[in-house]
């Protein structure tokens, strides 16, 4: 094995560092798998229920319509979810689209948005209108409040009494932390915030952004109290097959609300051709638990392997997991661009490329992203990317397998031990 590893250009200093480490997570990588059975058996069940055949797994061409397989996946989605109804379509193009589609079509002009967990994630702000962009929320009038976590993470419950008032029409929980240093919310934390927010203004929408949580624990935010879920399939749930998609579920109010939007007035869920992506789409999602774990031991090995050698890592090595997202503050920008090259280095497709930092759509800052994916922007597939500003923080993610990555974290290693970025 040594060997092999020497093939892919790993030195023995950073193997046995990393070996080391790989030893003293047995436990917990177990309790992984043991999550990831559960879940396991949670899909191959919805879809046994539903009765999933080999002609649901063909797509429908033009408008669409009786696409029986698309419609069957959607009823999956809410048994998995335990929601009213989902709306699963190819046609929501990434995590940032579904979430604009669940808001803009649930709010009115004169309804206030309300983010109780501080600021959301930064492609977040152009839809909201915090930086000034086209078709915002706020050209709609459509205002937003925003209440900050408190300094050691919990949530200020009083400032969100405060903030709660007649207009308060949507409250959107995020539960990944973003590029943000919080913590990421368990999903019984998320339940006792929505349970607190509820008794103020029981008719309000809470609405939680799932991405890069599905599948991590053995409830989804759906189960406790969550009126709309939403997320990408080329992140958790799509388990690396879907070639594209996103998902809105929830209570049939909502989605119904949601697909009027995504299609048109009269037309909501009726339409919308599949194109040949029914068998990834199902397929991906019967492999999603496994993928899942496979990512969130990679997260839980870099973890212990930065923490050890002196950097910040945000959840530490010890702290459960409830999502895939492992942050790592870096300290320089060499340090952030050796970590990618990294990465880059132990992608199976475009390995030999070098990434590079630029100005990418919907952030404040450049940012450099690594990832050689089969899918273009997959990060349910070995990736990792951060903004060019203090604390020059990475942020890791993905693996379709535990192995790849493995190598992914260690050729990372490598990278910043030939820089002389990191003591092992």
């Amino acid at each position: 094995m040594r060997e092999m590893y020497k093939n892919m250009g790993i030195c023995d200093e950073v193997y046995d560092y990393c070996d080391n480490i790989i030893k003293s997570l047995h436990d917990r990588f177990e309790e992984i798998d043991k999550n990831a059975e559960y879940n396991q058996m949670k899909v191959i069940k919805a879809m046994q229920d539903n009765k999933v055949a080999e002609m649901h797994l063909s797509g429908t061409t033009g408008y669409g319509y009786n696409d029986d397989g698309r419609d069957t996946l959607e009823k999956i989605y809410s048994d998995i979810f335990k929601t009213e109804d989902a709306l699963v379509r190819p046609q929501i193009i990434c995590g940032t689209h579904a979430l604009n589609v669940a808001l803009s079509s649930n709010l009115r002009p004169g309804d206030e948005l309300l983010s109780p967990v501080g600021k959301p994630y930064d492609t977040m702000d152009e839809i909201i209108g915090i930086r000034p962009s086209k078709g915002s929320l706020a050209e709609y009038g459509i205002t937003y409040a925003q209440v900050d976590l408190l300094p050691d993470g919990g949530f200020d419950y009083e400032g969100i009494k405060n903030a709660i008032n007649e207009r308060t029409k949507l409250v959107t929980i995020q539960r990944s932390k973003g590029y943000a240093s919080r913590p990421t919310l368990s999903v019984e934390r998320i339940g006792e915030l929505i349970s607190f927010i509820k008794d103020i203004k029981p008719d309000v929408i809470c609405m939680v952004d799932n991405c890069y949580g599905e599948f991590v624990e053995r409830i989804e935010p759906s189960e406790v109290g969550a009126d709309m879920i939403v997320g990408s399939l080329i992140k958790n749930p799509g388990g690396g097959l879907a070639p594209c998609g996103g998902y809105i579920a929830g209570k049939k109010e909502c989605v119904e609300q949601a697909a009027y939007r995504l299609s048109s007035p009269g037309l909501g869920k009726e339409v919308g051709a599949t194109l040949g992506v029914n068998q990834s789409f199902y397929q991906g999602l019967f492999l999603s638990p496994v993928v899942v774990a496979g990512a969130l031991k990679g997260a839980i090995f870099a973890a212990n392997v930065y923490e050890k050698a002196g950097f910040v890592v945000r959840p530490d090595g010890s702290e459960p997991r409830y999502d895939i997202i492992q942050a790592v503050e870096l300290g320089s920008a060499d340090g952030l661009l050796a970590f990618c090259k990294g990465i880059q280095a132990a992608a199976p497709v475009d390995s030999f490329v070098t990434p590079e930092p630029w100005p990418m759509p919907g952030y404040d800052s450049d940012v450099i992203m690594a990832a050689g994916a089969f899918v273009q922007g997959s990060s349910i597939e070995l990736s990792a990317d951060g903004p060019l500003k203090e604390p020059y923080s990475v942020f890791f993610q993905g693996g379709l397998t535990w192995y790849h990555a493995k190598l992914g974290i260690m050729m990372s290693v490598q990278k910043m031990f030939e820089k002389d970025l990191i003591k092992l």
